[in-house]
C-alpha cells in the first residue's frame, strides 16, 4: 500500500488561495480498473483509492503515513512566480522597443 503526499494547486476557476494550504494524502491505484461486459462502466475493487485524506500540515500527513505503516512520496507544491506588470511601463523611456498600436 503505497501514497502520495502532496498540495493541491489551486484551480483555474479559482481567483483566491482556497483549500491551497492543505495537505492530501491520496492512496495510489493497487489493481487495475475493469470494464464492465454488459454496461460499460469502469469499476474497480480497490476502495483506498477513493480516499482523500486532508492535514494541516506535511508533517503531520507524513506522521499519520508512519504511524500507520503507509509507504508514501511527497510532492513538493510549486508556487507560481507573479510578474508585476504596470499600464506605464509601456511609456517609459527606457523601453527597449518602439511602443506601437
Amino acid at each position: 500500500m503505497s501514497a502520495k503526499i502532496y498540495r493541491p494547486a489551486k484551480t483555474a476557476m479559482q481567483s483566491g488561495k482556497a483549500k491551497t494550504k492543505i495537505w492530501v494524502l491520496e492512496f495510489d491505484q493497487e489493481t487495475p480498473r475493469t470494464i464492465d461486459p454488459i454496461m460499460g462502466y469502469t469499476s474497480s475493487s480497490d476502495m483506498r483509492q477513493q480516499l482523500k485524506l486532508t492535514f494541516e500540515t506535511q508533517e503531520l500527513a507524513e506522521a499519520y503515513a508512519k504511524r500507520n505503516g503507509i509507504e508514501y512520496r511527497v510532492i513538493a507544491p510549486k508556487d507560481p512566480q507573479r510578474q508585476t506588470v504596470a499600464y506605464p511601463d509601456n511609456f517609459r523611456y527606457t523601453r527597449t522597443q518602439p511602443w506601437t498600436h
